[in-house]
C-alpha cells in the first residue's frame, strides 16, 4: 500500500471514529491558545491546562503580558518545563505583539515565526488552529506515528523533513484534522514505549507493526 493510500485509509477510519478532532489545550481567545502552545513545547497538555486559568487571570490579554516582568511570569508558570526561558519569551512577544501588530495575532505563517519563542512548529499550530491554514504541524506524536505506519520514509531525521513528506501526500483540505489524529493517536495508543496496538485501528497498514509479526515467525 502507497502512503497515499495510507492516508486515505486514515481519513476514512479516523472520520467515523473522532469527525472533528481538535486540541486538547483549554483556551477561549487567540491570546490564550498562543500562550498555551508556546508553554506546552516539552511538556504535557495536562499541566498547560492546570496552569493557565492562573495566568490568563493575571494575565488577561497580550497588553498586560507587555507590561510584566519576566521573572513574575516565571512564578506563575513554575509547574511548567523551562519557566524562566518561556517567561522571557512570552513578554518579548507580547511586546512585539503589541507594538507591531496591534496587540493581534498576525496571520500568516511567515509572520507568525518572526515572533519571539515561535518556531514552525508552533507557528504551525497557531495558523491551523486559529485561521484554518492548510498547515500540519509535526510534534512528537506525529513525527513517530507517521514514520510506524510508513506514511514517510524511515531515514527522515527531522520535524521539518517529516512535515514536507507528510505535505505531499496530505490532502490541503484534510491538514488539519489529519495533524489532530496523528497527535491524538501517538498520545493515546501509538505510545512512544508502549505501543497498544491491541487497541488499534490501523495495524493492518502499519509498517512496524507487520514487521514486528513478521519477526516474530
Amino acid at each position: 500500500m502507497t502512503p497515499e493510500e495510507k492516508v486515505r485509509r486514515i481519513i476514512e477510519i479516523f472520520s467515523k471514529i473522532n469527525p472533528e478532532p481538535t486540541t486538547e489545550l483549554n483556551y477561549r481567545t487567540p491570546y490564550e491558545l498562543f500562550v498555551a502552545v508556546v508553554l506546552s513545547a516539552q511538556c504535557t497538555d495536562v499541566r498547560v491546562n492546570a496552569t493557565t486559568p492562573a495566568f490568563f487571570e493575571k494575565y488577561p490579554d497580550f497588553e498586560a503580558l507587555a507590561k510584566a516582568r519576566p521573572e513574575e511570569v516565571a512564578r506563575v508558570i513554575r509547574s511548567i518545563s523551562y519557566p524562566n526561558s518561556k517567561a522571557r519569551s512570552l513578554v518579548k512577544a507580547a511586546q512585539k505583539i503589541v507594538n507591531e501588530y496591534g496587540g493581534q495575532l498576525p496571520r500568516t505563517l511567515e509572520e507568525l515565526q518572526k515572533i519571539p519563542g515561535v518556531g514552525r512548529k508552533t507557528a504551525n499550530v497557531l495558523g491551523a488552529v486559529l485561521f484554518n491554514l492548510p498547515a500540519l504541524p509535526v510534534d512528537t506524536h506525529v513525527f513517530r506515528v507517521s514514520k510506524r505506519l510508513g506514511l514517510v520514509p524511515p531515514h527522515l531525521k527531522t520535524p521539518e523533513q517529516v512535515e514536507k513528506a507528510l505535505l505531499q501526500i496530505v490532502p490541503p483540505d484534510e491538514r488539519i484534522r489529519f495533524h489532530h489524529w496523528l497527535i491524538l493517536h501517538g498520545r493515546y495508543v501509538c505510545k512512544a514505549r508502549k505501543p497498544l496496538c491491541d487497541q488499534c485501528p490501523l495495524t493492518d497498514i502499519c509498517d512496524d507493526y507487520q514487521q514486528r509479526r513478521q519477526a516474530q515467525k
